[in-house]
């Protein structure tokens, strides 16, 4: 490294200022192109403290740490729900990993509540992970896209559910019923 400003130092003035706007402007293309996103530095996660009570909605695209209280719905990228944190509102986040308290709707690609748990209301998840211990009274229903809201999501799950339940009418009514009442008490 010194030997190359040395080399360069003695030489016209002229040619150092044409060499660096070259140098400059090749790596930027180049981190433009695919690098860039690959060197780009992943934002460390929002963390709401213990101590800190929130009234209105959370939205990023970000990664969110709640460890106090919201009164309000939030959507994230991963939303941690910390063991002292209490959430009463409804959650949207590709990845939800609860350890703490939610008293609301949680949706999630992929959810998880862990034996320190405590949910209120239903979950809607492409997967979904409950370790013993954890305390959860709603319904669960998985869905191919748990994060789309209103009427366009019932909607296509309404018609497949409704072109199943003609296919299934050779079957005994009986086994209809069983599977219903058995995708209720999962969670109960």
């Amino acid at each position: 490294m010194f030997s190359k400003s040395k080399i360069n130092e003695p030489g016209p003035k002229a040619a150092d200022p044409a060499p660096a706007p070259a140098a400059e402007s090749a790596p930027a293309p180049r981190g433009a192109d695919s690098a860039g996103a690959a060197h780009k530095p992943k934002p460390s996660p929002s963390v709401l403290s213990s101590d800190l009570h929130i009234t209105g909605n959370i939205k990023t695209t970000g990664d969110v740490q709640v460890e106090g209280t919201v009164e309000g719905d939030i959507r994230a990228h991963l939303l941690t729900v910390g063991e002292s944190a209490t959430i009463k509102g409804e959650v949207t986040a590709d990845d939800v990993v609860v350890n703490g308290r939610i008293v609301g709707r949680v949706r999630g690609l992929k959810v998880r509540l862990t034996s320190t748990a405590r949910v209120e209301g239903d979950i809607i998840h492409k997967t979904i992970a409950i370790e013993s211990g954890a305390h959860f009274e709603g319904s669960v229903q998985r869905q191919d896209d748990p994060l789309a809201t209103g009427e366009a999501a019932q909607k296509p799950q309404a018609a497949q559910q409704q072109g199943g339940q003609g296919q299934q009418k050779a079957k005994p009514a009986q086994q209809q019923p069983k599977q219903q009442g058995s995708g209720q008490t999962q969670g109960a």
